[in-house]
């Protein structure tokens, strides 16, 4: 099957395993995730949005491009850079060494971006990990949003686990296993299941922005409709 055909037997698959996931798809729509290409573009930008909110990643990565200009956003490029003209841009000293790190590692062949389509999943983290600041969670996001890898659930995504918990009433945030046990009629496509959940919360904010614009009034004729 391509590509096309896998999300859409994936879906398919959702819909039938979950009916709660069903209801969700039916409001959401089509699974859209194109993967990014750019392998090390990917990566730096994931080591640079950690724990920021996105407007400021957004900043950041735009003086960053800046910064390596006219080059661009290279492994080499990146490496020739200093941890001081790195921070100048608004990148923390640990941020800062760890794309150094990675740079480094990607130009020496430690993690070996071209082939890292033909590992499994496991051996991506295991290579992805060995970089300064990448954890478990980049990596996965890696997976999902590079490699297009259909069967991920990032247990450890804050996102997921607070769609998990709004989706299926759950009094706290579960915890890994009890994500994993709520998701085991996802597989072979926790991906596509995971998409569905940060959906859910664009849902919900939307939902909010709407009631907060139009005053109390608004929730009041939603209630009568």
């Amino acid at each position: 099957m391509n590509r096309q055909q896998q999300n859409a037997a994936g879906v398919a698959h959702l819909r039938k395993a979950d009916r709660i996931l069903r209801k969700l798809i039916d409001a959401v729509g089509p699974f859209t995730l194109r993967p990014e290409r750019n392998r090390f573009i990917i990566l730096t930008q994931s080591i640079v949005s950690q724990q920021i909110s996105t407007a400021a990643a957004r900043t950041i990565r735009g003086r960053l491009n800046e910064l390596l200009e006219p080059e661009g956003l290279t492994p080499d490029n990146l490496a020739r850079q200093t941890e001081a003209g790195l921070r100048a841009v608004g990148i923390s000293r640990q941020k800062a060494s760890s794309l150094l790190d990675l740079a480094g590692k990607v130009s020496d062949g430690t993690v070996p971006l071209a082939r890292l389509g033909r590992m499994d999943d496991e051996a991506v983290i295991e290579t992805l990990t060995q970089v300064k600041g990448i954890g478990r969670w980049t990596a996965e996001m890696f997976l999902i949003f590079s490699l297009g890898r259909l069967d991920v659930l990032p247990v450890d995504d804050l996102g997921v686990r607070s769609a998990i918990k709004n989706l299926y009433g759950l009094d706290d945030l579960p915890n890994k296993k009890q994500c994993h046990e709520l998701a085991a009629p996802w597989r072979p496509y926790a991906t596509i299941g995971s998409w569905y959940c940060w959906r859910s919360l664009d849902i919900v904010r939307q939902a909010n922005v709407t009631v907060n614009k139009c005053g109390p009034q608004a929730s009041e004729v939603g209630k009568k409709g």
